[in-house]
């Protein structure tokens, strides 16, 4: 493993810590042929194949040519077949991990996200083309959304769940073809992402803001979900959302006393009520951009007088050279937050991409090969499962002072 610039070898020690590990993992398996599979698989995710789907890991767990069919055909079962509890089993990682994470420092934030499956085919479950912010445009997919937890240096992903297109649920023959059970309706991202935060609040997972982009953050009834299970939230939106400023945040001048796009606003405001923030780091990644904070309350059409809703800072970023604002988040973080801290917690997500680099580059996330629902989300399970162990096998290797000086440096994951 390499964490943070430093070259970390999986000790004989380690190694009994990861077979000690699948164990307990397996004890949620109970079947011992499962716990078997379970084992082989994630060995070989954590392995140094190129790539990590089931036929060449069957190959390089048995090394024997005429077992390589035979052990294939058996990960092939226990990924697409076999029943097994993937909720159960990504809970005991975590579990595993926050317990390392949250001995060296609080886990305060929750991300949703959503990435990229790209595909060459029609088969795969829950494939069509559709936009990606992966490849940042249109292309042939899957989407799959993802709930991860964080401390001020690590990034966990703890939740996946695949999105299904309507042209998948609502066709019975794609149905059969992809194996999705009956009991599965289409969802939307948004659905998705709040049943996996529902999950984790249920389960005492820790942490207290969440931070999504303007694909969830737009939507009111989300954000109203997320304050009524007791979160803070930092969540983008877009430059058309309409706002009301309020006058007690602008000491400089009256405030407009019409509702106006948050682009708009920020364009009103002028160049000359943006601060220069750093917000990321290190002598050579360091990241700066040019932000306002203003105190505003939101606009929409729910039938909710405005005077009672709730007051949100706007933070908008303007870049230097750019011709107007070019981002834009509300957050309900505390008044007394400092913008710097502020600007941090917010910007926070870019850390997320980062894990589903990892996840993808170095856990092979992206090479399930197979077609059915189930056999993804198992896939997903195992490779989460092993991201969570090399969490925790990282926080307890190096100290707290290590991680957060070099917080930001490239990690390579493959034990």
């Amino acid at each position: 493993m390499r964490h943070e610039g430093m070259t970390y070898e999986m000790d004989g020690a380690g190694t009994v810590r990861l077979g000690g590990y699948f164990d307990h993992i397996g004890t949620a398996l109970r079947d011992k042929r499962k716990r078997a599979s379970f084992a082989m698989y994630g060995f070989g995710i954590l392995g140094n194949a190129e790539r990590k789907s089931a036929e060449p890991l069957a190959a390089l767990a048995c090394g024997d040519p005429e077992l390589a069919d035979p052990m294939h055909q058996r990960l092939l079962h226990f990924l697409a077949d076999a029943k097994w509890d993937d909720q159960r089993v990504r809970g005991m990682a975590a579990s595993y991990a926050l317990e390392a994470m949250s001995a060296r420092e609080p886990v305060t934030t929750w991300i949703v996200d959503d990435t990229g499956f790209l595909k060459q085919g029609t088969h795969s479950v829950g494939v069509q083309r559709q936009y990606t912010g992966s490849a940042g445009k249109i292309a042939n997919c899957q989407i799959g959304v993802s709930l991860t937890v964080a401390t001020a240096t690590e990034h966990l992903p703890i939740d996946f769940e695949l999105y299904l297109p309507q042209s998948w649920t609502d066709d019975a023959s794609k149905r059969r073809e992809g194996h999705i059970p009956d009991e599965v309706p289409f969802q939307t991202k948004l659905s998705l992402a709040l049943g996996m935060i529902r999950r984790a609040k249920q389960a005492g997972v820790p942490g207290d803001t969440l931070l999504v982009d303007s694909a969830y953050g737009d939507s009111n009834d989300f954000r109203d979900e997320v304050r009524s299970l007791g979160f803070d939230y930092a969540v983008g939106v877009h430059s058309t959302t309409n706002v009301l400023l309020l006058r007690d945040n602008d000491k400089h001048r009256s405030g407009p006393r019409r509702l106006m796009s948050v682009e708009d606003l920020g364009i009103w405001l002028g160049p000359s009520a943006y601060r220069r923030i750093t917000w990321r780091g290190g002598t050579k990644n360091k990241l700066y951009s040019r932000f306002c904070l203003r105190r505003v309350k939101i606009a929409h059409d729910d039938g909710t007088d405005l005077a009672k809703r709730e007051p949100l800072w706007l933070l908008i970023e303007w870049p230097k050279g750019e011709p107007r604002p070019t981002k834009f988040w509300l957050t309900t973080l505390p008044k007394r937050m400092s913008k710097k801290r502020l600007v941090r917690n917010v910007k926070e997500r870019w850390r997320t991409e980062r894990a589903y680099e990892d996840l993808k580059g170095e856990l092979g996330l992206d090479h399930f090969e197979g077609r059915s629902f189930r056999g993804w989300h198992h896939h997903v399970s195992v490779v989460l499962c092993c991201y969570a162990f090399v969490v925790a096998e990282r926080v307890r290797a190096f100290p707290p002072s290590q991680g957060r000086q070099e917080e930001h440096r490239p990690k390579q994951l493959a034990a």
